[in-house]
């Protein structure tokens, strides 16, 4: 039985090193991102195995309190007949900072078994201290308490913090409202939160996640902040735009002032939740207008931007597919980036492209690549050239327009074996009657007769000449009443253009109904797009603009042409702009509906207006 025992504790030994061995070593450093001078701080080294020879650097910024302090933890499981254990050790140094600035604690070192490892190095910012206010220079130990306690009056307010207050139309600005406190607890917010409109900006909100606090010295004092709420704009026109205010409520958590009964209450201490309204001020954003002579190819990107193109093949035969892509890669308003059409040639049929947007929104911006893919089918041999497609942006860096071109390609189509010889196409004038042949028994060649050998057809009955007469008269009437009755009609369904503005407004409603529908639905990727598509495909037919060719400013040009007004105009593209960029932006039901009625109300006060 020992023999037994001393194998079962030496195999277990060995499984304990086997499993130790294969988890994979972790060697990390840790300290407060913010600290104020004069206040102690720890910084933490922890190894995920045992370990030892623990090598730290010097501690030049910072003045050595304490430690280290060796401590260590671990904990076996079972789950579904699977062991799973973890192995913690951690040394722990307690320093101070006596100067502020930025600094950084270089890595350390540390022995598992015969390897050494390397920890990440520490950025710590230092803070100055709060200013001391006259009262608390007071000699007077009451005095000091008394100013404390007043500092700490009015130690929860919002801030409205924005990366810039002057911008260039559709530059992106970052907005965000930040909680600072001190001296009591934020519990959580109620639900009496008001954010602002945001009049004149497109805006795209910023997923916080779990909120995360952090020091910040302001106005001569430290603070813990917190942001809670954030939002890239993206301003629709120039002047000033102001945005309002915002409202917040907080719970806090504060201790009460009462005469201290026992020794438990002075320990424990006496807190109540107390509601306090927080008002983040409003500011105003001075928007330049974007300059003057626009490229006719500026397709709206406001940013930095990047584009190239790649073709399937140069080399192909009739009614096989090529593809040509072209990516669009940078930061700015990407959502915002017309799609480039390519001038076909007309021997081609082209189909619309295919767009895939791959963005990241981060406090930065948006960035990322928009891809689109054409394709076409060339219906006739021969040589071809795709022209080059020019794509202009606004490059926020130089305060200029700058043009991106892709390639120019030129394509050989060989003869396929479906193409239709247009030289075999064309009509001759005769037949020889050896290329007539027999189809079925009701039709054949018919011989020339012969005048003198002629026979009467058989009468059978009836008078052969009236008849004949009847049918062709009845129909040649009937046709003529049609014509007359259906004239008006036949000449408005010849001018299409006409057509398609009088149908205009039915074509938008049977759009709205459906969007109704997916608003209803909550589906709101597709209740954007058929909005859009509803106000596009109205404004294509009302103005006799092929869709491909709309934009927003074609359309301004056009509607003031016809003399429409400003405000119509802006509503219009208020419209296109919020439906094409809601799509990729967080949005509520209420924005949803708001967008819905906004449409119908421009749609019908269009329908009054003479285009």
């Amino acid at each position: 039985m020992d023999m037994r025992y001393k194998v079962i504790v030496l195999a277990w030994c060995v499984m304990q090193c086997a499993w130790a061995m294969a988890e994979e070593v972790t060697f990390q450093a840790n300290a407060p991102a913010q600290v104020i001078v004069g206040k102690p701080f720890q910084l933490t080294y922890t190894v995920n195995q045992r370990a030892k020879d623990l090598q730290v650097p010097e501690f030049a910024d910072f003045e050595y309190l304490a430690g280290p302090y060796p401590s260590q933890s671990s904990s076996t499981s079972f789950v579904n007949g699977q062991r799973t254990s973890s192995f913690t050790l951690t040394y722990t140094y307690t320093l101070m900072a006596n100067k502020e600035g930025n600094y950084t604690l270089p890595a350390a070192t540390i022995t598992v078994g015969r390897d050494t490892y390397t920890s990440n190095s520490v950025r710590i910012k230092v803070l100055p201290p709060d200013k001391v206010s006259n009262a608390e220079e007071s000699h007077s130990s009451q005095a000091r308490t008394a100013a404390r306690s007043a500092n700490q009056e009015g130690a929860c307010f919002m801030r409205t913090v924005v990366t810039k207050t002057k911008v260039h139309e559709q530059e992106a600005l970052l907005l965000s409202y930040k909680l600072y406190f001190a001296g009591v607890d934020v519990a959580q917010f109620t639900n009496n939160t008001k954010i602002p409109e945001f009049t004149g900006f497109l805006k795209q909100e910023i997923e916080l996640g779990e909120i995360q606090t952090e020091l910040e010295h302001y106005n001569g004092r430290n603070y813990q902040t917190a942001i809670v709420y954030q939002t890239l704009l993206y301003p629709q026109h120039g002047g000033d735009l102001t945005i309002d205010p915002a409202t917040f409520e907080a719970v806090l958590r504060v201790q009460t002032r009462q005469q201290v009964r026992s020794i438990f209450d002075d320990f424990f201490g006496s807190y109540t939740n107390v509601t306090k309204p927080l008002t983040a001020p409003g500011v105003t954003i001075h928007v330049q207008s974007l300059p003057a002579g626009k490229p006719a190819s500026f397709a709206g990107g406001v940013g930095k931007f990047t584009m190239n193109s790649a073709i399937s093949s140069t080399q192909l035969k009739t009614n096989e597919a090529m593809t040509i892509k072209i990516d669009i890669k940078g930061s700015g308003n990407m959502k915002l980036l017309k799609t480039p059409a390519i001038d076909w040639p007309e021997e081609f049929e082209a189909y619309d492209p295919k767009v895939t947007n791959n963005f990241k929104t981060t406090t930065s911006g948006v960035s990322g690549t928009k891809t689109i893919e054409y394709l076409a089918i060339p219906r006739a041999s021969g040589e071809y050239v795709i022209p080059a497609v020019e794509y202009t942006y606004f490059d926020t860096d130089s305060k200029s327009y700058k043009t991106l071109t892709t390639p120019e390609y030129t394509l050989r189509v060989a003869k396929g074996a479906n193409e239709v010889d247009n030289n075999s196409a064309v009509v001759q004038n005769y037949v020889n009657k050896e290329e007539i042949t027999q189809f079925a028994t009701d039709i054949r060649y018919i011989h020339p007769m012969n005048t003198d050998k002629a026979t009467e057809i058989p009468s059978n009955g009836l008078q052969a000449g009236g008849l004949t007469s009847l049918l062709y008269i009845i129909p040649a009437l009937l046709t003529l009443i049609m014509l007359i009755i259906f004239r008006k009609q036949i000449k408005e369904n010849a001018d299409q253009t006409r057509v398609r503005y009088k149908k205009a407004n039915k074509v938008a409603q049977k759009r709205l109904k459906a969007a109704q529908k997916l608003l209803t639905a909550n589906n709101k990727t597709a209740f954007y797009e058929e909005i859009e598509r509803a106000a596009l495909s109205y404004m294509s037919d009302r103005l006799s603009i092929p869709t491909a060719e709309l934009s927003k400013d074609t359309i301004s040009d056009i509607l003031r042409q016809k003399g429409i007004a400003e405000p119509l105009i802006k509503a219009v593209n208020d419209v296109l702009s919020t439906a094409e960029f809601a799509r990729y932006a967080p949005s509520t039901d209420s924005e949803m509906q708001s967008l819905y009625d906004q449409t119908t109300e421009l749609i019908d006060q269009l329908e009054n207006q003479k285009l």
